[in-house]
């Protein structure tokens, strides 16, 4: 029961009605019997500097971030750990007060720690798994990007709509870590250069929303093409947990990856 001693925390998204992180987290605080709340919040693109400050003033200990807000965030913030401003992007705030109870809001960033953990988890190592193509170039992008450069991946390719925002990502990250430049490239994502890029690399990740619900019927993947069996196909997206890429995946006698456990 919520009182006036629960202590809340949440998620900042849009949409956020597929979010399975409050079910995760107050089972979490129940099983320790904590009295604790995590409440799914929708924030509209362009209110979310003020959507930050106002949950930090009502009492709220802390968020997630999820898409599209996770580079939103930063002029909300007081502070930035080194990975998440590597990253330019973060998806979880810490609230405190100064000794003058002043207001603080720390921005961090889990995704590549979650990310290259699930993947270790199914037995893929970045530094020897071979080329890696991600597609998408927004905040879980960056995350899935920067975890695999820095567990060891020698190649990999960015591919979006827009290879604009590609070729940005890419620049971002050369000018976190120079010596990275080589290993990777953008491109723009076609279903041609999709399937062709494929053929010579070992993972497939998709960091765009397309698959997620409600349109369960979206797959980065052509329809009339199989997915070549030799890759490791990782969806981010985890609600559903089958997405339909995933479904191609299977069929075609590739590994398929839930977002799951990035979450």
């Amino acid at each position: 029961m919520i009182d006036g001693h629960t202590q809340l925390v949440g998620l900042l998204g849009w949409p956020v009605e597929h979010s399975l992180s409050p079910v995760m987290h107050n089972a979490a605080f129940d099983a320790f019997a904590l009295n604790w709340r995590y409440v799914a919040m929708p924030v509209r693109p362009g209110e979310v500097e003020a959507a930050v400050n106002g949950l930090a003033a009502l009492g709220f200990r802390g968020t997630n971030v999820t898409v599209p807000h996770k580079q939103a965030v930063f002029p909300a913030l007081h502070t930035v750990s080194p990975t998440a401003r590597g990253l330019g992007a973060v998806n979880t705030l810490v609230v405190t007060r100064a000794d003058d109870q002043t207001l603080r809001i720390h921005g961090e960033n889990t995704d590549a720690a979650g990310f290259v953990g699930a993947l270790r988890q199914r037995c893929f190592e970045p530094a020897t798994g071979g080329a890696v193509l991600v597609v998408g170039a927004g905040g879980a992008a960056r995350g899935v990007i920067y975890g695999l450069l820095e567990a060891g991946s020698e190649r990999i390719t960015v591919m979006n709509r827009s290879v604009d925002r590609a070729c940005r990502l890419v620049a971002d990250l050369v000018r976190c870590r120079g010596d990275w430049a080589p290993r990777l490239s953008a491109a723009a994502l076609t279903p041609e250069e999709l399937v062709e890029t494929t053929r010579d690399a070992a993972l497939l990740v998709n960091a765009t929303t397309v698959g997620m619900w409600p349109q369960l019927e979206g797959s980065i993947w052509p329809d009339d093409t199989p997915i070549p069996a030799h890759l490791v196909v990782f969806d981010l997206v985890y609600n559903p947990l089958e997405t339909r890429l995933l479904q191609q995946a299977r069929r075609a006698g590739a590994t398929a990856i839930d977002g799951l456990g990035m979450l």
